[in-house]
């Protein structure tokens, strides 16, 4: 069983216009299925920016948020000292991505929306055993998000458009 994750960085104030175009552009430019996608996923500082929730929310998909620390330990193709300065790592799309795809493969590099560019997303792949108890994220479709927390620093928060399901998501 396989499955895609969009990693999601967005600027402050991001419309869900900005953030869907863009993820769905993506997904189409690659050939690539938003049936397949299991969550979007950010770093924690943008996990309650209505831009990203609204567009989970949208597009009927949990938004899981990791640690800045978390994203910076994980090795990606285009880093940025940019976003470094301003999220405490050099990735969010990417990193995000990769970091639910728990050792998956990164099939879209980060794109970014166009100018004046304030969404970037990147897409990953998860297979075989990195999808075991993550296959549930998806089945809250529709509806508000909420952020959940963890207290394992490598967990991502979770969030999930149906308050029912948050608990159930812990972990991803």
């Amino acid at each position: 069983m396989s499955g895609l994750v969009v990693g999601v960085g967005a600027g402050r104030g991001v419309s869900v216009d900005e953030v869907c175009a863009l993820v769905e552009e993506t997904l189409r430019g690659a050939g690539l299925a938003l049936t397949a996608v299991r969550a979007l996923a950010t770093v924690e500082a943008r996990a309650a920016e209505p831009g990203i929730v609204g567009a989970a929310a949208r597009l009927g998909l949990p938004l899981v948020a990791y640690p800045p620390g978390v994203l910076a330990s994980v090795p990606v193709p285009h880093p940025s000292g940019l976003v470094r300065a301003r999220t405490g790592t050099p990735s969010v799309a990417e990193a995000a991505a990769l970091a639910w795809a728990n050792g998956g493969e990164l099939l879209v590099p980060k794109r970014k929306s166009p100018p004046p560019a304030r969404v970037t997303c990147a897409v990953a792949r998860v297979t075989g055993t990195a999808m075991e108890g993550r296959t549930t994220a998806a089945s809250g479709r529709g509806g508000t998000a909420e952020v959940g927390s963890s207290t394992d620093p490598k967990q991502p928060l979770c969030t999930d458009s149906s308050v029912a399901n948050v608990a159930h998501l812990r972990g991803c």
